[in-house]
């Protein structure tokens, strides 16, 4: 289990961190998301007793990361993919982890083999791209066996083949009762590799549930099609329902239900082709949600006359 209890971290002029307060439960996998500069990296970082809190602690199995006797034992982590020394090679690299944690260089063969790179053990790490440096990332994340993962950013630089490994892999630590923390950006790969979701903003929590929770509550919209396209826009925008022109043929209706919808098509004497209620996506649901807590945002494209 990993503990984050009311912490604050401040630098010179900002605060990163806000009074974050949650707990990742073993046996799921928990996504954790947020706009660029929420301090998910930051959050992370001070779990991995990499920077001291200014107040709050955060505890992995009850205790701070530096009280841990053996850490890479009990805690493995995959922060920056490219942080390693680029003359060494990737078993060399691995081999170093292991004697300063006690672990037998057999050990190194098995996750260099379970990452599928094996075949560049070799190989200088500065050569490889930036895929090959996450699979070396995750071997060495597993090579004291932990019961706690964290992972920032896990699929940057995969192929679709890598991303479908990995998340059969989150998957399968997660199933023997592991704890597993994935930090991304990447809404669409979080909502079917996580079970749970916790969400920042600007160094404050923000909400925390399951995906099924979170999106059940999410305004979703209506799809229909009819027979008279214009005359059905016109009825519904007579009821003040907010509709969008997908097309010629299609509307999408944001603030009634699909029932609503078809009787308002029904009393206009529209007959319908297609009423299909959508529900919100995860990344619908993120973009409500933080909102107010980008930090870069546009607010157009700007074309040149």
């Amino acid at each position: 289990m990993i503990k984050v209890e009311h912490v604050t971290k401040r630098y010179e002029g900002m605060t990163a961190v806000d009074d974050l307060d949650f707990e990742v439960l073993p046996g799921v996998v928990t996504g954790f998301l947020g706009p660029n500069g929420s301090g998910k990296s930051t959050t992370m970082r001070i779990i991995l007793g990499l920077d001291h809190p200014t107040k709050g602690r955060a505890t992995v199995k009850g205790k701070r990361y530096e009280e841990l006797r053996d850490p890479l034992h009990e805690v493995g982590a995959l922060l920056d993919a490219k942080a390693i020394h680029p003359g060494r090679s990737a078993r060399n690299h691995l081999r170093a982890l292991a004697a300063s944690n006690r672990i037998p260089y057999k050990r190194v063969d098995e996750v260099l083999e379970f990452a599928g790179i094996s075949s560049v053990a070799h190989k200088r790490v500065g050569n490889f791209s930036l895929g090959m440096s996450q699979r070396l990332g995750i071997a060495a994340a597993l090579l004291g066996d932990p019961e706690v993962l964290l992972f920032d950013e896990p699929v940057n630089g995969l192929d679709p083949e890598g991303i479908r490994w990995i998340r059969e892999f989150f998957r399968s630590l997660a199933n023997e009762g592991r704890t597993v923390f994935v930090s991304s950006h990447l809404m669409s790969e979080m909502a079917v590799s996580a079970d749970q979701i916790i969400v920042i903003g600007r160094g404050k929590f923000i909400t925390q549930g399951s995906i099924d929770s979170l999106t059940a509550t999410a305004k979703g919209t209506v799809f229909v099609r009819g027979a008279n396209h214009q005359q059905l826009l016109s009825a519904l925008r007579a009821k003040n329902a907010t509709v969008a022109e997908l097309n010629d043929e299609a509307l999408s209706v944001s603030d009634l239900s699909a029932e609503a919808v078809g009787q308002i098509a029904f009393d206009a004497g529209v007959a319908l082709y297609e009423l299909t209620p959508q529900r919100a996506s995860l990344e619908d649901v993120f973009m409500d949600l933080t909102a107010d807590s980008v930090e870069y945002g546009s607010s157009g494209v700007r074309h040149e006359q």
